[in-house]
């Protein structure tokens, strides 16, 4: 996610460093939707938390996913997710 915002920024003219300071100040966390090739249905397949990495860049953690048959897997930044989520 943050390569494809970043080329739209970047032809907007903002500079990458702008666009990863942009990322960090405004976004917390990315949750990306599927459709099932098979029904059509829209449903979550994973949430990332975003967080900035070597060199100031931001990088989408993973912190849950989801198979689509009701199989759930915790991610890297899942503890982090779940302290956001509680409020801690």
């Amino acid at each position: 996610m943050p390569p494809r915002l970043e080329a739209l920024a970047c032809a907007a003219g903002l500079s990458r460093e702008a666009v990863h300071s942009q990322l960090a100040a405004a976004l917390d966390a990315v949750i990306h939707v599927v459709r099932d090739s098979g029904t059509g249905v829209r449903r979550v397949a994973e949430i990332c938390l975003l967080r900035r990495g070597v060199g100031g860049f931001v990088e989408a953690v993973p912190a849950v996913s989801f198979d689509g048959r009701g199989g759930v897997r915790e991610g890297a930044a899942f503890e982090a997710l779940r302290e956001r989520c509680l409020g801690r």
